[in-house]
């Protein structure tokens, strides 16, 4: 508890000076925002997700040094520009966080992951910008509040609605009248907001290929599905995935 508090005493003293921050001081907003950002990389690497623990590590860090940077830089030529923003060099990396958060978004046809991931990259890239700021209490408070939301939210979601299943049907069948008419009555039967992606007709030989998405939390889903499509008059394959 002793070198705890120490460290606490230190971290709070050194935001009470106006000069600019040591090189000392960087040193431990960069072991802090590393702790942050492997809290978060920690779990996001526990979901398989691209975007894992290194990531988060080099995007805080990354992030806290353009802080202190910035505040450093803006005192070392107040003299030659008095109005100058020390937010501005750190503001960077707000709208630079967008490239990386995009490279961790993945689509797989009506599947979308990565949406939460890279929600997560700019929270912590804040989170690095707190930090290298001297803001170590909101900093470590956002990253606890962001940790509750990835993993206990995320559980009591599954608990109450079940997994979210997003679902490709693809059906091979004759052309005929009423055919893509029978095919929606089967998703209004089950209430379940599909779309038609995307429709061939091979008018020689009287085909019809249908690919049809939707989003679902039903748990036998597959079933009613598989059930529904073995009636479909005309039907010749199907395949859902």
């Amino acid at each position: 508890m002793g070198v705890f508090s120490k460290l606490l005493e230190y971290l709070f003293y050194s935001l009470q000076e106006t000069q600019m921050i040591s090189e000392t001081d960087i040193l431990v907003r960069i072991l802090i925002a590393t702790a942050l950002g492997a809290v978060i990389g920690f779990e996001r690497e526990r979901q398989n997700q691209p975007a894992g623990w290194r990531t988060h590590i080099v995007l805080v860090v990354g992030a806290t040094l353009a802080m202190t940077l910035s505040i450093n830089l803006a005192m070392q030529f107040h003299q030659y520009a008095p109005n100058g923003d020390p937010a501005r060099l750190a503001a960077q990396v707000i709208s630079g966080i967008g490239f990386l958060g995009a490279g961790a978004i993945l689509r797989y046809g009506p599947n979308v992951k990565g949406l939460t991931t890279a929600a997560s990259l700019w929270t912590m890239a804040v989170v690095g910008l707190a930090v290298g700021a001297g803001y170590y209490i909101p900093a470590a408070a956002a990253t606890g509040l962001l940790l509750v939301v990835l993993e206990l939210l995320d559980l009591a979601e599954k608990k109450l609605f079940g997994p979210d299943l997003a679902v490709t049907v693809e059906l091979h069948l004759q052309d005929r009248p009423n055919a893509l008419k029978d095919i929606n009555k089967i998703w209004k039967k089950h209430k379940l907001n599909a779309k038609i992606v995307s429709i061939r007709k091979n008018i020689k030989n009287k085909r019809l290929e249908v690919e049809v998405s939707f989003r679902s939390r039903k748990t036998d889903l597959y079933e009613l599905i598989t059930t529904e499509m073995n009636e479909l008059e005309g039907l010749e394959s199907f395949k859902i995935s």
